[in-house]
């Protein structure tokens, strides 16, 4: 068995406020990570942590990029026990985005639609929590998740196991 790993984060931006308002939970944006120290998480975000109007698929680090710029980011880390083949395909499917990354967008319409609980879904578009529930659903794990998705319905998934509630700066220093 080998473990994923679900970091719901809050980092205070403009667009996390926004969207904390609309979905009263704590954490705004959600990533994937295939290993511990999260040195990789994968996600769609701000593509530079300094301009927020562009975004697309993001590889995340707490050292670096926009978890760095905003440093009191607060999270909460899941873990996720998956086998073998189903971590295999997740790599393949995040490696596969990563590729060809320049023809994926931000599905901020997509986003803002969640607020009105509608589903707008759009080819090779992705919000945060879109992009999380596209690897997990195929990728052959047997979950359940919403069709309008937000980060915290991660949280439900059966068999998730919280490892980490605090700054996301301070996990694993």
């Amino acid at each position: 068995m080998s473990k994923i790993y679900i970091v719901l984060t809050y980092s205070g931006t403009l667009l996390s406020k926004l969207v904390r308002i609309y979905t009263q939970k704590e954490y705004s944006h959600v990533s994937i990570s295939l290993d511990e120290n999260l040195k990789h998480m994968y996600s769609f975000g701000r593509l530079n942590p300094y301009v927020p109007f562009f975004a697309g698929f993001v590889q995340e680090s707490p050292k670096y990029g926009t978890f760095k710029r905003f440093s009191k980011t607060k999270t909460k880390i899941y873990s996720l026990e998956v086998d073998e083949r189903q971590y295999e395909k997740i790599s393949k499917i995040i490696k596969k985005i990563d590729l060809d990354k320049k023809s994926y967008r931000f599905n901020i319409i997509g986003l803002f639609a969640v607020a009105l609980h509608l589903k707008i879904k759009r080819e090779r578009h992705f919000y945060c929590a879109e992009f999380v529930k596209y690897v997990l659903d195929n990728s052959n794990l047997q979950i359940e998740l919403p069709e309008i998705i937000k980060p915290e319905d991660f949280a439900n998934i059966e068999g998730c196991r919280e490892v980490y509630t605090g700054m996301l700066n301070d996990y694993n220093n």
